[in-house]
């Protein structure tokens, strides 16, 4: 789903499911009122729903025809403070100045660096911290011995939203994931 609109779900769901969208959105009104939780759980435990197919028909029923929020990294940064988005933009630019030809993208409704068709990088701005997310198999693992000190998750590391970027880490990173795509 490249754009983010929803619809492009429902050809699937009529097919999966026999039935034409009228039929869905007929169903969906008689679960008007219910949470989305719920509406969610009955499509998936009474009409065998996958958990996407039922994500697009709720939210879609429910006004939000796209998944997609933000449209360039500078919209996704606008929503924080200054000191959250200078961390976050920092962070971006040292590794867009240590490799170039790197293309900032909101994927997942996060800002990502893009080496061709391929990610290579992925920050998430949180309330009380920043997660960076180098891309690849074993991505955590190859840099590790540069972790010492950081809260280290399976495919994260938490940074403090006033973090002193470190371009050694994510250079090391970048590079990781670069060499797996070489």
């Amino acid at each position: 789903m490249a754009s983010g609109d929803r619809s492009e779900y429902f050809p699937a769901i009529e097919r999966r499911y026999g039935q034409p969208m009228s039929h869905w959105f007929s169903v969906m009104e008689q679960l008007d009122g219910q949470r989305y939780p719920e509406q969610v759980a009955f499509l998936r435990e009474n009409h065998g729903f996958s958990q996407a197919h039922a994500n697009a028909l709720v939210m879609y029923s429910r006004g939000s025809t796209s998944s997609k929020r933000f449209s360039s990294v500078d919209g996704y940064l606008a929503q924080f403070d200054e000191v959250r988005a200078g961390t976050a933009r920092r962070i971006l630019e040292t590794i867009e100045e240590r490799f170039s030809g790197l293309e900032r993208v909101v994927a997942w409704n996060q800002p990502m660096l893009k080496s061709g068709d391929e990610y290579v990088f992925g920050l998430s701005v949180l309330t009380g911290h920043l997660l960076l997310g180098p891309w690849g198999d074993h991505a955590i693992d190859a840099v590790r011995h540069l972790l010492d000190g950081y809260q280290v998750n399976k495919k994260t590391v938490k940074v403090p939203v006033d973090w002193e970027v470190d371009g050694d880490l994510l250079a090391a990173m970048v590079e990781h994931r670069l060499a797996e795509l070489a």
